[in-house]
């Protein structure tokens, strides 16, 4: 059970996700959102193999932002006419006001906890395969996408190589972040030079092995739709609709 969302079709997972995020986003009253980010919590917990400690905190950030909406809304709402809930500092909290501030932290950590979700449990690679197979996205820009990818983790190493390559040189480390950011150039220029060849290798790879960027309607690694992601995508559409139920009977 706990390789549910990690064994999904990830275009699935990638529509289901983006329609719920299009989905709250019409939804202003705090018991929506809410409602759904606890159940899309407990859809990790119970379905992935996510590391938590890693989960914790990539979500903090946007923990102390959904705060700062909650706090900047009481602050700095519009005023109403609602009922004064009460007051602090001389700043008047309305019923209205602690409304509309819910609605947006939970939006917030909605999203986020949605975002995390996909990002965490989606191979990339897999990703590319299955856009070019189930949504028929062109294979000259998936797997643009697919290389630039997989140079990601090729250039963090160059980084770090060149960086090396110039102190054992006697290149000396400046002290201060401000001067480290003007002289980053002095690393980025070999940088920016070994991209470019490394690219134009992949170029000439791709051409020598056939890749003209045509349609395809065979794949090495082909990306299927099972009765797993039937299954997910009952529940994933369940828990929204019973997100916005439950917000509309609780709202009135």
């Amino acid at each position: 059970m706990q390789d549910l969302l990690h064994e999904m079709n990830p275009s699935i997972k990638f529509v289901l996700v983006t329609g719920s995020m299009l989905t709250l986003a019409f939804f202003f009253d705090p018991w929506t959102p809410a409602i759904f980010w606890l159940a899309i919590v407990l859809m990790q917990l119970f379905l992935s193999r996510v590391n938590w400690k890693l989960w914790c905190l990539m979500m903090l950030p946007f923990t102390l932002g959904s705060f700062g909406y909650l706090w900047t809304t009481l602050v700095f709402g519009a005023d109403d006419t609602s009922e004064i809930l009460w007051t602090f500092a001389g700043i008047s909290v309305t019923e209205e006001q602690w409304k509309h501030a819910l609605s947006l932290s939970f939006r917030v950590m909605a999203l986020s906890t949605l975002s995390l979700l996909f990002a965490l449990t989606t191979d990339p690679v897999k990703f590319v395969m299955s856009l070019m197979q189930q949504l028929k996205l062109p294979p000259k820009l998936a797997y643009s996408v697919m290389v630039s990818y997989q140079f990601l983790p090729v250039l963090k190493d160059e980084f770090i190589q060149i960086q090396q390559a110039q102190r054992l040189r006697g290149v000396l480390v400046e002290k201060h972040w401000w001067q480290r950011l003007l002289n980053l150039r002095r690393l980025l220029l070999p940088m920016l030079a070994g991209a470019v060849r490394k690219a134009e290798r992949a170029a000439f790879a791709m051409e020598a092995r056939g890749f003209t960027g045509a349609a395809r309607t065979e794949f090495f690694r082909p990306v299927t739709v099972t009765r797993t992601d039937l299954f997910m995508a009952i529940l994933f559409s369940s828990v929204l609709v019973g997100s916005c139920a439950a917000g509309i009977v609780l709202s009135n």
